[in-house]
């Protein structure tokens, strides 16, 4: 694995790779939501991406980029769930072997379609072990080539065209919200306005309990989630930034912020009321920040990332049923 971030040029070839192969997500506007949060908000919805998230992007670039000898050995990957589909339906397509780590209590709406989509499922413990340990025990045992879920120049790239085609595709905004895990899609996508130079402060969006590149960016060190921390937002619970990532969101970020579990059931609820979509927990925190008054006031124009939809239904209900219950009104 490559050791340094990647650069703006890397964003643009990815996007050449990716042609025909991804869904250029449409930009939607909402004029109620433009006037309950007043500002022109533009929206990125890559729940309507293939498998549901925008982790198609990066897994379909690095793998497209593997030697025939590469890609008969296949591919070893770890995720929550949607990296874990993204690898899948990727290495489905290029006729790659897949095995992905994923916790035995993921979603189980994303262990039936990586199943479906032909990878063979580890699970683990999330508690007591370490998937990176164990994808690479995999490879060291019987071959094949990791495929990390951010930490990697291939797969930064390909999750930077969201930030690249929403620029393309709009008036570059004041400022642009995205869900931040490890930090791939928003180091992407800052690599993405950088490169075009927009005027665009772009944010990660965390949970609260899992601020970590909120905390990093304040330090400057990255900062580590604490054992036992927990949070709805299944999709974002890496317990630090990554290596790479954090190289370049610590040179282009605006800031961190950071959302409960409250307000993300509160903008899943509003996504499927008013604009018709269905999100997940962390692909709901971008929206749940905008809604939530967090950005603040001198930002008139916003982009945020919708960066996924694959919910179980339990928790969806459970996001329903709380806007039923809640005094806000949207």
């Amino acid at each position: 694995m490559e050791t340094r971030p990647p650069s703006f040029s890397e964003v643009e070839r990815a996007a050449q790779r990716l042609a025909g192969h991804v869904v250029r997500t449409p930009l939607l506007y909402s004029p109620q939501l433009n006037a309950l949060t007043g500002r022109q908000v533009v929206i990125k919805p890559e729940c309507l991406q293939h498998t549901g998230s925008f982790k198609f992007r990066g897994a379909f670039n690095r793998l497209c980029q593997l030697t025939v000898q590469e890609r008969t050995a296949g591919v070893v990957a770890w995720s929550s769930g949607n990296h874990a589909q993204g690898v899948a339906l990727a290495a489905r397509l290029l006729n790659i072997p897949a095995r992905i780590v994923m916790p035995a209590d993921a979603p189980q709406i994303k262990t039936r379609n990586t199943q479906a989509l032909g990878a063979e499922i580890v699970a683990y413990d999330r508690y007591s072990e370490d998937r990176e340990v164990i994808a690479r025990d995999l490879v060291a045992r019987d071959g094949g080539t990791i495929v990390p879920s951010y930490d990697d120049v291939d797969i930064i790239a390909g999750q930077g065209t969201v930030g690249l085609e929403l620029l393309q595709d709009a008036e570059p905004p004041d400022a642009m919200l995205v869900c931040c895990s490890g930090g791939g899609l928003v180091a992407g996508c800052a690599l993405a306005v950088e490169g075009l130079q927009a005027n665009t402060a772009v944010f990660a969006v965390e949970p609260s309990e899992f601020n970590d590149h909120q905390r990093s960016l304040h330090n400057g060190v990255r900062e580590r989630i604490e054992p036992g921390s927990t949070s709805i937002c299944d999709a974002l619970l890496a317990p630090t930034p990554g290596e790479l990532t954090f190289a370049i969101n610590q040179r282009l970020l605006a800031g961190g912020l950071a959302v409960s579990d409250e307000e993300v059931l509160l903008a899943m609820a509003f996504a499927f009321e008013h604009l018709k979509l269905v999100l997940e927990p962390g692909g709901a925190v971008a929206l749940a920040a905008l809604l939530s008054g967090k950005v603040p006031d001198h930002y008139r124009s916003v982009g945020i990332v919708l960066s996924g939809g694959n919910v179980d239904p339990a928790v969806f209900a459970a996001a329903i049923n709380a806007d039923s219950n809640s005094q806000e009104t949207f």
